[in-house]
């Protein structure tokens, strides 16, 4: 038998990530994912592009409780653990929690996925089924093949109006109901945001995970306010590594061209296992040289076992000459990879930088008026 960590993912080295930085965006449920990373030696730069807040209106809330509870649906859509608790929650502060568990009992519930699943039957309520892609998307084209017309349809949001798949229901001759027990906010402070917008650009991070669709949204709207969209997506495309928890979440990143990590079971667990095997199955560099075994590991470089760590400029440079494994690069090729794209004598201070960073400055060779390589 398999031991396991905290988090539910396979044993672990405690050095597994080491030398890595990894980005985290959620809000809700991050100290699992910061733990998890941390516990195998990566650093985090947790920057939290949306939070989950409470419906701020309660009358509201209120108020789309009762008018669900005199419609008395036929099918209750349940699309998030979150939403479910705190509706129920909400529902028992207005004192109409009997009446709507009451009013559940007789409708046909179909949830997203297994998480709303566990909250619908913590709440004693029974489920007849579950989305096939753990979609909202995916619901609703279940209860259109199954013959909305007629129906009541009760929809409990998550974070924000869908109202594409409300939409559907209608025109599939469904009388639609919402409630929204709570709502994406963006946080009070977006300096966070910017760092890892930052981060990201000038090469410095090594993997960024999304559990939300809407965070995706909120940090691409963070790098185009800051005009640093197209370099961030560059960098995704490049050099660093988007993960997503599932399809969902991932959508806008492929809406945007890009291509993420997306575990086979959208859960935490799986998501931390993927970024894990892929930072080291292929976020590991590794070449012989003369001055022995060099490996970077994120901005950690390794020289037959002394170590520093780069700055991100000396870890741009060093990647580039040792990718081309002795092949001389030129001044201009390395001024390519910098940002602003300096001058000759720019290049000339930025390589004295990172001999001077690294444990063996010999491993960066001058070759007269032609450029740089490595030592192999």
């Amino acid at each position: 038998m398999t031991d396991l960590s905290p988090d539910g993912v396979a044993a672990f080295s405690p050095d597994q990530l080491e030398g890595f930085r990894i980005g985290v965006t959620s809000d809700r449920r991050s100290e699992d994912l910061i733990a998890a990373f941390e516990r195998r030696g990566a650093e985090v730069l947790h920057a939290p592009a949306i939070r989950i807040a409470p419906a701020a209106d309660d009358v509201q809330l209120t108020a789309d409780t009762a008018a669900i509870i005199e419609a008395q649906p036929d099918i209750l859509l349940a699309t998030t653990s979150y939403g479910i608790r705190r509706w129920l929650e909400a529902a028992d502060a207005a004192g109409l929690g009997s009446s709507l568990i009451e009013t559940l009992e007789h409708s046909r519930i179909l949830v997203r996925g297994p998480k709303a699943r566990g909250a619908v039957r913590a709440a004693g309520l029974d489920d007849s089924g579950m989305s096939d892609q753990e979609t909202t998307r995916s619901l609703v084209d279940r209860v259109i093949q199954e013959g909305a017309r007629g129906t009541t349809v009760a929809v409990q949001l998550h974070g924000f109006t869908d109202r594409k798949q409300l939409d559907r229901l209608a025109a599939a001759g469904a009388t639609v109901l919402s409630v929204a027990p709570y709502r994406w906010q963006l946080p009070e402070d977006s300096s966070r945001v910017v760092r890892l917008v930052d981060a990201i650009c000038a090469g410095s991070i090594d993997a960024v995970t999304f559990t939300s669709a809407p965070a995706v949204d909120a940090l691409f709207a963070t790098a185009d306010q800051a005009d640093k969209l197209d370099a961030m997506l560059d960098a995704f495309a490049t050099t660093v590594v988007a993960a997503a928890v599932g399809p969902v979440t991932a959508a806008p990143l492929r809406a945007a061209g890009l291509e993420p990590l997306v575990p086979d079971r959208f859960r935490m667990g799986a998501l931390i296992r993927l970024v894990c095997e892929h930072l080291e199955a292929r976020g590991i560099i590794r070449l012989a040289t003369t001055h022995g075994a060099v490996e970077i590991r994120g901005r950690l470089v390794d020289v037959a076992g002394r170590r520093s760590t780069l700055a991100p400029n000396s870890l741009i440079l060093f990647r580039a000459l040792v990718a081309a494994a002795g092949t001389v690069l030129s001044r201009s090729d390395l001024a390519a990879l910098l940002p602003d794209n300096p001058d000759d004598h720019a290049v000339d201070v930025a390589i004295s930088r990172l001999r001077q960073s690294l444990p063996e400055p010999a491993l960066v060779m001058t070759v007269i008026k032609r450029g740089y390589r490595i030592d192999v």
